[in-house]
């Protein structure tokens, strides 16, 4: 079978009023074996409480992978919902949805079965480091933050001191980072920017650890 006849990993993403633009343009980048099939754009709902929220989702579609951004309650509850009796995983990062996995942020995606080509593409960063004249040589991104914040700020700390890409990455990752900064959670204490750093620091730290050629 030729690399152009492998089936990829089939993606629907539902948003918003274009909340996700930003993941789903990191995902058309940086994503391998995989496509986005479907963007369902929602407009911004100010009704406290939706009643009928498959006025707004028709039930529908079916797909591989279900990325869920959206923002009321309500929607995602129900979106959770159908995508329970459809059998189709669903990742809500950032969002307490029973029935959906549901990181803190999207690059707090552990290695799960089941999430595909997705998952092997994004989730908790994963890099290969060289090290040469005690400076970062070269980056390679084997896993990274569905936005693409992680393949960006892996080009900018090349030819760095290792001292100063550990502590440059975090707030370069902090900058591009999306996430909403005043959603602290109650455990840890952090909010999602300072969680994205932390993971950026640590993916590196590992990288630097197992450092050698690719």
């Amino acid at each position: 079978m030729g690399g152009n006849d492998i089936k990829k990993q089939q993606i629907l993403v539902f948003q918003q009023a274009e909340s996700a633009r930003y993941k789903i343009a990191g995902i058309k980048t940086f994503g391998q074996r995989l496509e986005i099939a479907s963007v369902y754009d929602i407009p911004e709902v100010f009704e406290e409480i939706i009643d009928d929220p498959q006025e707004y989702i028709s039930g529908d579609f079916q797909g591989d992978l279900v990325l869920n951004f959206l923002k009321h309650p309500d929607l995602s509850e129900y979106l959770v919902h159908l995508c329970n009796k459809k059998g189709i995983p669903v990742i809500a990062s950032g969002q307490h949805v029973a029935g959906a996995i549901t990181p803190f942020t999207c690059c707090g995606l552990g290695r799960l079965s089941g999430l595909g080509a997705y998952g092997d593409c994004f989730g908790v960063p994963e890099l290969d480091v060289r090290v040469k004249s005690g400076r970062i040589d070269s980056v390679r991104v084997k896993r990274g933050a569905s936005c693409g914040a992680t393949w960006q700020v892996a080009e900018k700390i090349i030819g760095m001191e290792v001292g100063k890409a550990l502590s440059a990455i975090g707030c370069k990752v902090q900058h591009i980072c999306r996430a909403d900064p005043s959603a602290f959670d109650p455990v840890s204490g952090k909010s999602p920017l300072h969680f994205a750093g932390d993971v950026h620091i640590a993916a590196l730290k590992k990288g630097l650890k197992s450092s050698s050629g690719f």
